[in-house]
């Protein structure tokens, strides 16, 4: 069974994509950004960007019918890597007991210029 999880974007039936897709116990979530209700969340601010990608990527996941303790993988794309502890630091408040395997990458851009960070995740459910 496939089940899939929008964010609402209107980009998704364009594009053919969405937030997070469910199959037996895995769950993969896209990659996603600082926007809410089509707005820039922390514009210049890489920390608040990152919190704010989190908080979505978590929603998701639980849509999904996981939880954020469910989150095994995590890619932490940056247009700027000097950027990196502040997106760090966000994602240990996160997940400091969880520790999901992660990776920092850095990139010469993203679709919007004023995104410094997109994440994808990955969550494997028990049972």
């Amino acid at each position: 069974m496939r089940q899939l999880i929008s964010s609402g974007s209107p980009f998704e039936p364009t594009i053919g994509f969405s937030r997070a897709v469910r199959i037996g116990n895995r769950i993969e979530v896209a990659g996603t950004t600082a926007m809410r209700d089509g707005k820039l969340v922390g514009a210049g601010d890489c920390y608040l960007q990152t919190k704010t990608i989190l908080e979505t990527i978590v929603k998701a996941v639980e849509e999904a019918g996981g939880s954020v303790t469910d989150i095994i993988r995590t890619r932490i794309f940056l247009t700027d890597m000097s950027l990196w502890q502040e997106a760090a630091r966000a994602h240990g408040e996160v997940f400091g007991e969880i520790r999901p395997a992660s990776s920092f990458l850095g990139t010469s851009a993203l679709i919007n210029p004023e995104w410094l960070v997109e994440i994808e995740a990955s969550a494997q459910i028990e049972g």
